[in-house]
């Protein structure tokens, strides 16, 4: 489930070529998941690593997961008896 969420989320990833040449990539629906690299596949590689940080980081703070393309990583409240 976490790996089809990563794709998900990669898959909406927006980059720009900045003036000086290097790359610039976020994830809007992800808030804070930015990355930089002199090559886009550098961009894209440290973008992937800042979603994990901040997937990992989220769920282990209870931060509420936006839900991507219908995957959802919040946890279920359990049904009490």
């Amino acid at each position: 489930m976490l790996t089809i969420y990563i794709q998900k989320a990669m898959g909406k990833a927006v980059y720009e070529k900045l003036e000086d040449g290097t790359y610039y990539g976020e994830i809007s629906e992800c808030p804070g998941t930015i990355a930089f690299g002199s090559t886009l596949y550098e961009c894209q590689r440290e973008l992937q690593f800042a979603l994990e940080d901040w997937l990992i980081n989220g769920l282990r703070h209870g931060d509420k997961i936006p839900v991507i393309e219908e995957v959802d990583l919040n946890p279920k409240e359990a049904a009490v008896a």
